[in-house]
């Protein structure tokens, strides 16, 4: 299947689990379209990108090993997401790439997730925060900085002024996350 006729079938997709499964399952099962995806998801202006960053997000919840000969290419582009729809799943796929990644156990997502993917994971994460986003990526980018933080001295110091400044103007979902955070900051 080509981007082009990958890009024809993402019009099918809609907001329903059962749709964007559909179209994960179609990816996982043919882990080559990975590549047509990403070609969707970096067509920034098309509102069709926010369908191919749907369908990443469920395929990368599903294995997200499929990920990983690509990192170079998703850390190097998700800067340009700006369309609501498709921040929300990116900022999760790089809550999904910390998980695995500090997780204890050891998985070639360690072994293949750069330094340099976590810088860039890292300011995608802060513009989320510091832009006018909704509390969502918001949220995934708060445990995302926590989680990668840990290896980054200045990480830390950096969320907490953030979410320190925003709390009293944002909304309460924000400052329920922002407080789990902030509780676990002193802890550290």
């Amino acid at each position: 299947m080509t981007t082009e006729q990958l890009y024809i079938e993402l019009k099918n997709v809609d907001h329903s689990r059962e749709k964007r499964l559909q179209y994960a399952l179609l990816i996982l099962n043919e882990p080559e379209l990975t590549s047509n995806l990403l070609d969707i998801l970096f067509m920034v202006d098309d509102k069709l990108s926010c369908k191919a960053a749907w369908v990443l997000e469920y395929t990368c919840g599903k294995n997200l090993q499929l990920l990983i000969p690509y990192l170079n290419r998703f850390t190097e582009h998700i800067t340009r997401i700006h369309l609501d729809p498709a921040v929300r799943p990116v900022a999760k796929i790089c809550e999904y790439l910390a998980l695995a990644y500090t997780d204890k156990t050891d998985t070639c997502l360690k072994n293949a997730l750069t330094q340099t993917h976590k810088d860039r994971i890292i300011e995608t994460c802060f513009d989320y925060l510091i832009n006018d986003e909704k509390v969502a990526p918001k949220a995934y980018s708060m445990n995302t900085l926590f989680l990668l933080g840990k290896e980054t001295d200045w990480v830390y110091s950096e969320l907490r002024n953030i979410l320190e400044r925003d709390f009293e103007k944002e909304s309460a979902a924000f400052k329920a996350r922002a407080r789990h955070i902030l509780k676990k900051l002193k802890k550290v």
